[in-house]
């Protein structure tokens, strides 16, 4: 089965609409949606129902510390333009949305595959996986074999030997791996709709579990207008600004 991997949409129309759509053409069979669906975006309410839409045909979906956001009250850690936003994005969502998004699992397995938004060590900490350190600390802390997790914003990928031997690399380009059945994997997408690696082209994966290969895309989507529309939004300028740079 082919699984589109998407990730920190964060309410970003065009972002989304454009991975959708390539996921479409290349034949994707599932798709598993790893959280922080809202947030910094100026079109929560469209991105929201349109995972929703997926999830009833069978899409995967986990809760992003945005979402949680949303729904409850921001986290004090968190930065006040994104809070600024949170606020706003509060106001957009109907009771439906919102329950929705409340009611997401933090992780759900399939096949020997974790999805999961931050840490699968412990996902209500919203640890990001910046380095090996973390990483084996969230592939110790499942039975799968695969774990994909978001959060972070930029593509990487970690592997862990039988042996205990950890190794990472930045993928580039649509880098196909083949993911060997004797080691584990910790697999970081990248962000559909705010990317930070300096790439502003939305970011996300397809995971065949027959061949056990893995694909990043970069796909190009018109961040013009999603950028005009957080500004005709009132929303923080800068937000959508960094669009155009990926930052």
């Amino acid at each position: 089965m082919l699984i589109a991997i998407l990730t920190d949409i964060h309410a970003n129309r065009e972002a989304l609409t454009s991975c959708l759509a390539h996921a479409k053409e290349r034949n994707a069979q599932r798709y598993a949606f790893l959280g922080d669906f809202v947030g910094y975006g100026a079109d929560p309410a469209w991105v929201v129902d349109t995972v929703m839409e997926y999830v009833d045909q069978g899409a995967f979906a986990v809760q992003g510390n945005h979402d949680v956001a949303a729904t409850q009250a921001p986290n004090r850690n968190m930065n006040p333009a994104a809070r600024e936003v949170i606020e706003w994005t509060r106001a957009q969502l109907n009771e439906s949305q919102l329950r929705f998004l409340d009611r997401l699992p933090l992780t759900q397995e399939f096949n020997n595959l974790l999805f999961v938004h931050a840490t699968a060590a412990e996902p209500k900490s919203w640890e990001y996986i910046n380095g090996t350190l973390e990483a084996v600390k969230s592939m110790h802390a499942t039975r799968c074999r695969i774990t994909f997790v978001g959060h972070v914003h930029e593509p990487a990928l970690y592997n862990l030997s039988p042996t205990g031997k950890v190794s990472s690399f930045v993928p580039t380009g649509d880098s196909s791996i083949p993911l060997g059945t004797q080691r584990r994997w910790l697999v970081l997408p990248g962000s559909v709709g705010q990317p930070r690696d300096g790439n502003p082209a939305a970011c996300y994966a397809l995971f065949d579990d027959a061949t056990n290969e893995l694909v990043y895309f970069r796909v190009p989507y018109d961040h013009e207008t999603t950028a005009a529309k957080i500004r005709a939004a009132g929303l923080p300028q800068s937000i959508g600004n960094r669009l155009e740079h990926g930052r």
